[in-house]
């Protein structure tokens, strides 16, 4: 069995022993080294070769927003963020997504245990090996909803709930999907694989390049056509109806597929409140979460929609979803938006 090689780069002597520990827990991961600044991790880079890397973003020498840019141009390897929990940690990790990085992971013991921290770190490890960094396409979060394909107009369509679930790779996914939708469009609710405060700043990015209105959900928040909700970090969401009126609760609780928010969680509320009136869109990621939900929605009535494994950043996730028989259509992420506006 291959063993994924993973070198641990934080300037924080605790998260690196805490990280080497966790992960030498499981079999197909090796931590290769660890170092406590760039200096040293390009050494390390270079005579140990690594498969992954994990990325403290603040450290003294040089930062680790300098560093990606470094490894992204002479030496591209698929790296994970890690970062505190914080509003600046949010903006940062939005940077160094842009930049090239695969994923992101809080430090631990900010808002979960070093037990759930272990498993999403391994999970996120192992979708990062699996990233092609020549075939995988950089592209800023600077496109402007202006640059959009126009889409036919839309008649109002509040009875509609679009659901949407990713995680590895979704970043980038989401920003292509929903800088397409057109403003009329029906009520979209997310769960993207991010820990807390990580959510708000990327609902934030995303509400300025949208011709929709995008923000982080808050408990109660209404599901109405022309905004998307964005589950926040570390907290499920559910779809839930009273009468005509569409709305989420947000709420903790265990961990589903390694995940808080977890997609499965949204696409089995959708299915059960929403039934024939929503449609289902299953993005890039590892993993089987949403795979379930899909086809549960799929069950209930729902249009259905699976991200193709050419353009996925990790065929993961729709893969899984696609083995159960849970996706009408199988659409090149280029091509989702417009699907989804057919369905509608």
């Amino acid at each position: 069995m291959h063993r994924i090689r993973v070198l641990i780069v934080d300037d924080s002597a605790i998260v690196r022993k805490i990280f080497s520990e966790e992960l030498s827990k499981y079999p197909d991961i090796e931590v290769i080294g660890v170092a406590p600044d760039p200096f040293v991790a390009r050494d390390k880079i270079v005579s140990l070769k690594p498969d992954v890397i994990t990325l403290d973003i603040e450290m003294p020498r040089m930062d680790g927003l300098t560093f990606l840019k470094k490894i992204m141009k002479y030496y591209p390897l698929p790296t994970i963020i890690v970062s505190s929990l914080t509003a600046k940690g949010g903006k940062l990790t939005l940077e160094a997504m842009d930049i090239g990085a695969v994923d992101v992971i809080a430090k631990p013991g900010s808002s979960y245990s070093v037990g759930d921290m272990s498993a999403q770190l391994a999970e996120k490890i192992r979708a990062a090996s699996r990233v092609n960094m020549i075939k995988r396409e950089i592209t800023s979060m600077t496109e402007s909803a202006a640059e959009a394909e126009p889409i036919r107009a839309l008649a109002q369509t509040s009875n509609k709930v679009i659901a949407i679930g990713a995680s590895t790779g979704g970043t980038e996914a989401l920003k292509k999907v929903l800088i397409k939708m057109p403003p009329n469009s029906p009520g979209i609710v997310i769960v993207q694989h991010m820990p807390a405060n990580f959510t708000t700043a990327f609902a934030a990015r995303l509400n300025d390049i949208c011709q929709i209105t995008v923000k982080e959900a808050q408990d109660n928040d209404s599901v109405t056509p022309g905004t998307a909700l964005l589950a926040p970090g570390n907290y499920h969401m559910i779809l839930r109806r009273s009468g005509a009126r569409y709305y989420v609760e947000v709420k903790t609780g265990p961990m589903v597929h390694h995940q808080r928010p977890a997609v499965d969680i949204l696409f089995k509320s959708t299915a059960k409140y929403a039934g024939a009136n929503a449609i289902g869109v299953i993005l890039t990621g590892m993993g089987a979460d949403g795979a379930e939900g899909l086809l549960e929605m799929k069950k209930a009535g729902a249009g259905t929609i699976a991200q193709d494994e050419k353009s996925c950043v990790v065929f993961g996730m729709p893969k899984e979803a696609i083995k159960l028989g849970a996706a009408d259509k199988i659409v090149t992420l280029e091509l989702i938006a417009s699907e989804i506006i057919k369905m509608v």
